[in-house]
């Protein structure tokens, strides 16, 4: 919240893989600093064979069916976390579970601690290098994930009282068609807008991600998709307004300067 509001930024939301965790230090933060905060999640779906992210805003994270889905994507995770750490001893890389999960703080542990973990042990110099050479497929640390399906995680996200947002929509790699199925199918299950800004969106790509918007009636969010000061083509309050024409997912929010002040996916 403090490099939030020092970066200039009004009001935020907090999206983090799987968990609402964090959400009540961050709101009061927010509170104390008098910003406006958005509780919020991003939830793994397992969609045409690949992963991609569904961003939840405005939950209520006291919601039950929402906390039972997000335990079992946990589950997972915890065996997923497990497992890298087992694949990455086979490949000579020992010891590495037990890194990441001192940079979890005992909590969660995702595939960015296990890049830190790498980095801190001097395997590679950056998160970036780790993702490329030990963690995506074909790669000694990759595990396949086995995630929500996509109408299953909007209906989470729908029951909590929140806008379901696809997240990063260009990083999937898809074709015209599949991201146009993609977005029907998420439609139909009642999602909402779609992420026409992200930290990892080229300037191209946001024109492209603002024509399927417009062309489909998706509301538009930005998210910076920040993780962390060591990602620095990342950061909080650098992004762009959202192009015109386009219908903020926070049109309707009482978030003072929302219209200059986008939600931020951390």
């Amino acid at each position: 919240m403090a490099r939030a509001q020092a970066a200039g930024v009004h009001a935020l939301a907090l999206t983090d893989h799987d968990t609402l965790e964090g959400l009540e230090e961050a709101a009061a933060e927010a509170a104390r600093r008098g910003m406006r905060f958005v509780p919020g999640v991003e939830i793994s779906v397992t969609w045409g064979g690949r992963t991609v992210h569904i961003v939840g805003l405005r939950v209520d994270a006291g919601n039950a069916e929402l906390q039972q889905g997000l335990a079992g994507l946990r589950r997972f995770r915890d065996w997923r976390a497990e497992e890298i750490g087992r694949r990455l001893e086979r490949a000579g890389y020992p010891g590495l579970f037990e890194q990441a999960r001192a940079h979890s703080n005992g909590r969660l542990i995702s595939r960015t601690h296990f890049a830190r973990a790498l980095v801190e042990a001097g395997y590679a110099e950056t998160t970036r290098e780790v993702f490329r050479r030990f963690l995506v497929s074909g790669k000694p640390g990759h595990v396949p994930g086995e995630w929500a399906d996509l109408a299953e995680a909007i209906g989470w996200i729908r029951a909590a009282g929140g806008r379901a947002v696809i997240a990063h929509p260009a990083r999937y790699g898809l074709t015209r068609s599949k991201l146009r199925r993609l977005i029907g199918e998420f439609r139909e299950a009642g999602g909402e807008a779609m992420e026409v800004i992200s930290g990892s969106h080229t300037r191209d790509e946001v024109f492209t991600m603002a024509a399927h918007a417009r062309d489909t009636g998706l509301l538009a969010s930005a998210g910076s998709d920040y993780h962390g000061p060591e990602n620095p083509w990342i950061e909080l309050g650098r992004l762009p307004e959202l192009p015109a024409g386009l219908c903020p997912v926070w049109h309707d929010w009482s978030l003072n300067t929302a219209s200059a002040a986008p939600s931020v996916a951390v």
